[in-house]
């Protein structure tokens, strides 16, 4: 694993995902993603793995640039951002971008989405970081962030010479692993049975 304060991917303590294998199988289905989607990530790891930076400043800047998300990383009590706790998440979030792309898809990866789906909701946020922003963030603005993150991904990938058509291969399988994860970060939000 990464050396990133908070980063658990692959930690044996993690809790299972209470996914099923069939589950997860029927919700990639849905999405129509398969194996030329996981190739096309590969590809898209190797085209962005050098622009983190570039594409974390493109996507901080417009939370910073939205007030109503910037809040979620601000002092509850005054409403300043918290630069620690921007700093802390910036580094796990540029890891979840290669994770993104890399990924095995298997139980390890499962019990990372379901964790990071608790560090978004009020079961979680806040505590690996010890902030103390709002305690929580609603799951209409966990699912929206789906779109920017997709749709600005798109000049990065096309930066290293792809031709249109690998780009669009890409860009579609970057999309729908967006919507993966960000459907799998909505399970604790979801009453028992309603996910």
């Amino acid at each position: 694993m990464p050396s990133i304060p908070g980063y658990r991917l692959g930690d044996a303590t993690l809790p299972q995902s209470p996914i099923s294998a069939e589950e997860f199988a029927e919700l990639q289905g849905s999405l129509l993603f398969g194996e030329e989607d996981r190739a096309a990530l590969k590809q898209a790891g190797a085209a962005v793995a050098d622009q983190i930076e570039a594409i974390l400043d493109v996507w901080y800047g417009l939370v910073a640039a939205t007030p109503h998300l910037v809040r979620y990383f601000a002092d509850a009590s005054t409403g300043e951002p918290i630069g620690d706790y921007l700093s802390a998440v910036r580094k796990r979030f540029g890891q979840w971008i290669l994770d993104t792309c890399r990924a095995e898809f298997d139980g390890a990866w499962l019990a990372w989405q379901d964790e990071i789906g608790r560090r978004h909701h009020r079961v979680g946020k806040n505590k690996t970081d010890g902030a103390n922003a709002p305690p929580h963030i609603p799951m209409r603005h966990l699912l929206a962030l789906v779109m920017p993150i997709s749709i600005t991904m798109r000049p990065f990938l096309a930066k290293k010479g792809a031709s249109p058509a690998e780009v669009d291969k890409m860009h579609a399988a970057w999309t729908k692993a967006v919507l993966l994860q960000a459907i799998l970060w909505s399970r604790p939000y979801a009453k028992d049975g309603d996910f």
